[in-house]
């Protein structure tokens, strides 16, 4: 059996990946912050080295992270140790122990700041405490001497946990006409696409000694802005009887938050489909199969 530890088990992303079929011969063990404190460095190398059933683990999975972004601009320091240091630790226990590391990244490591999709090797450039802390993560990893697959993504939802959808179809559900940001544009991530690309790179990184190795972006295939997401969202869930609301697209000086946020997310998908052969399906229909799980099926008179 070749087990793969995955970290933040019980958030959007590990929920999928304890979901995600795999195949037999593979399994995942998912822990979460009640079994590893991912502030302690010592503790996480014991977790790595000590296996499972005093099997080695066949990769590692570094899916927790400290992702309340605002919160992060006054937290800096917890931030740091779980998103730069928790990432450092495993990477170091993983070149010890011989065994691949995928870790997961944001694109908050951009600034935003121009038209077009962000490509791996474009110019990094955080605004804020997050995106520096996941961008420390990312540098622990790559200088660790662990073989690695840095994957970036942005904008996760999901029918779990909190998230963008569920927030929407919440809010929606007393509201009849909701404000969103309009002019941050990217492409939505299901947790559960995410999760499918995680599998087949990381079962490949285990099975291959030659397999590529770097930086990739994933998010679901698109481009649209918050209020076209959310419009997105009260259409499909109007298909299948849920909630619906008038959005009005404001600008994002008319929502002003803690952190800043980049402008543009959206995220090249060239390299992942080149070496991977990864083609993430689009965010619309990412979107329905998220809906479906929470709010069913729609029938044919609803979808015409």
């Amino acid at each position: 059996m070749k087990r793969i530890l995955v970290t933040g088990g019980n958030g959007q992303l590990g929920t999928e990946l304890k979901r995600y079929p795999w195949p037999e011969g593979w399994a995942v063990t998912a822990i979460d912050i009640d079994d590893l404190d991912l502030r302690d460095t010592v503790a996480i190398a014991a977790m790595v080295a000590g296996g499972h059933d005093d099997e080695p683990w066949a990769a590692v999975i570094s899916a927790g992270a400290y992702t309340a972004v605002d919160k992060a601009e006054s937290d800096i320091v917890t931030a740091w140790a779980v998103n730069a240091m928790a990432p450092a630790a495993f990477a170091e226990a993983c070149t010890k122990a011989g065994i691949p590391i995928v870790q997961v990244s944001t694109d908050y490591v951009f600034d935003g700041a121009r038209e077009g999709a962000w490509g791996v090797n474009d110019p990094v450039a955080p605004l804020g405490v997050y995106g520096a802390s996941k961008l420390g993560g990312e540098l622990a990893v790559r200088t660790s001497g662990a073989r690695h697959v840095i994957i970036r993504t942005a904008w996760v939802v999901s029918a779990h946990g909190s998230n963008f959808v569920k927030t929407m179809l919440r809010v929606s559900a007393t509201s009849p006409r909701l404000r969103v940001v309009d002019d941050q544009r990217g492409s939505p991530t299901s947790a559960a696409d995410l999760a499918a690309a995680l599998a087949t790179i990381s079962m490949r990184l285990v099975k291959d000694p030659a397999a590529p190795t770097g930086i990739y972006h994933f998010s679901n295939a698109g481009s649209v802005t918050w209020a076209g997401f959310a419009r997105e969202i009260f259409t499909q869930s109007a298909t299948r009887g849920g909630s619906s609301a008038e959005v009005q697209g404001i600008t994002t000086a008319e929502y002003p938050t803690p952190a800043t946020r980049p402008a543009n997310s959206l995220l090249s998908h060239d390299a992942i489909t080149r070496d991977y052969g990864i083609h993430p399906p689009a965010w619309q229909t990412a979107l329905g199969n998220i809906l479906d799980e929470l709010l069913g099926v729609p029938n044919k008179e609803t979808r015409s």
